[in-house]
């Protein structure tokens, strides 16, 4: 019987022993996480959980799933090192360490917050928001916070920083760039969520760095900018994330900028696979190598792979889209932007949204939708079949979307 090992708790992990068990794996199938929890939903972490008291762990599948599906799960048990050649994983928790055989091993390792090189995580007064353990801290400091700083004008940053403004806290944002989300957005919706933040009272500071922290009794109570000091009872960095690929590397895989994979999510070791926020892989319709943080990268990539395992090799092609609810905004990405597409803002048919449609010529690349679900959903079908709507009328709200 084939044994499989997954290294990883978060939505790609939980997603491949969803698939595989869907697709009757014929093998035993172990989930390695490092946190306690039972795989959970990333996305509420800086909306709904920080901001309700009461909400619960936002689980993936119940416990009865796995139980049901023969699948066993090591939470709160940390990978530390591979045995490629013995194909062993050493692991360590509170019961010690111990080594797991694999036939082939998985690695969801996923990614980790960027800390600030004065502020490492566990510093009194500084957030970081990556786990539901994080979540939990922010969400008991909030409260008693009157000024909180956002450090990162990227998707969290802005998350947080609505979330904070709807509890009536007063919120500065720092961005180092010159608009936000600048590798991630068209400069239309950049500033469109500029005037949208700041409308309902956040104070968005473009261009402008942090040259280190205000401490008082070891605590962060401000941030230095520009020789002045702008305190803050809760500061919250989120200036990124980095790929956990220590485990691949420290084995020998291929790393740049995330594990390397191929189009079927192998790693050069035909016994180890990575899939979601830890990969670097290619796409159709990409020129280089992609490193993708999203929630259906990491299932499209889950499932994916399971169809490999269970005898069903195909490239991963699935066209990127993501999603970030900021404030009244719900801002919805197809495709992937880049500098010197043919940008088109096409209004809702309906409400006061709109979307910005990116073309290549005449096709549709990218599209972006705030509060215009029906395009976004139209144009993603268009993609996903290879075909994109008329340019010429694109911009025409009473004219459909269609090829």
């Amino acid at each position: 019987m084939t044994r499989l090992v997954i290294v990883g708790g978060g939505h790609a992990a939980a997603q491949l022993a969803a698939s595989l068990a869907e697709k009757q794996f014929p093998g035993s199938i172990v989930l390695v996480s490092d946190e306690p929890e039972i795989p959970y939903h990333r996305p509420p972490l800086s909306k709904t959980l920080i901001k309700d008291p009461e909400a619960p762990l936002p689980e993936l599948r119940g416990a009865s799933f796995y139980e049901q599906a023969g699948i066993t799960l090591k939470l709160g048990t940390r990978a530390l090192a591979i045995d490629r050649a013995g194909k062993r994983l050493r692991l360590s928790s509170v019961a010690g360490q111990e080594d797991l055989p694999y036939d082939h091993l998985v690695l969801a390792t996923g990614a980790c917050v960027r800390e600030l090189p004065q502020a490492p995580v566990g510093t009194p007064g500084v957030h970081y928001l990556r786990t539901y353990a994080q979540a939990r801290a922010l969400r008991d400091a909030l409260p008693g916070a009157r000024r909180v700083v956002v450090l990162g004008g990227g998707f969290i940053g802005l998350e947080i920083a609505a979330t904070a403004r709807h509890l009536g806290k007063e919120v500065t944002v720092f961005e180092s760039m010159p608009r936000l989300l600048t590798r991630s957005v068209s400069p239309e919706i950049s500033s469109f969520l500029l005037e949208t933040h700041r409308g309902a009272g956040v104070d968005i500071r473009l261009g402008s760095t942090v040259d280190g922290l205000e401490m008082a009794r070891g605590r962060a109570v401000g941030v230095v900018s520009g020789g002045a000091v702008v305190p803050a009872d809760i500061i919250i960095a989120g200036i990124g994330a980095t790929p956990n690929v220590d485990l691949a590397r420290d084995a020998g895989l291929a790393c740049d900028n995330g594990i390397v994979v191929d189009a079927t999510l192998a790693t050069g070791d035909p016994a180890i696979s990575a899939i979601g926020d830890c990969t670097s892989f290619p796409h159709p319709a990409w020129p280089q190598p992609l490193r993708l943080e999203s929630v259906q990268n990491a299932n499209d990539q889950a499932r994916t792979l399971a169809a490999r395992l269970c005898g069903d090799p195909q490239p991963y092609t699935a066209v990127p889209w993501f999603w970030s609810d900021q404030g009244e905004a719900r801002l919805q990405i197809t495709g992937l932007w880049r500098p010197g597409y043919e940008s088109i803002v096409r209004p809702a048919a309906r409400g006061n949204g709109f979307s910005v449609l990116h073309f290549e010529g005449d096709a549709l690349r990218a599209i972006e939708s705030v509060n215009s679900p029906v395009d976004q959903m139209t144009a993603r079908k268009l993609m996903q079949a290879g075909l994109s709507p008329a340019k010429g009328t694109a911009a025409d709200p009473a004219v459909p979307l269609k090829a």
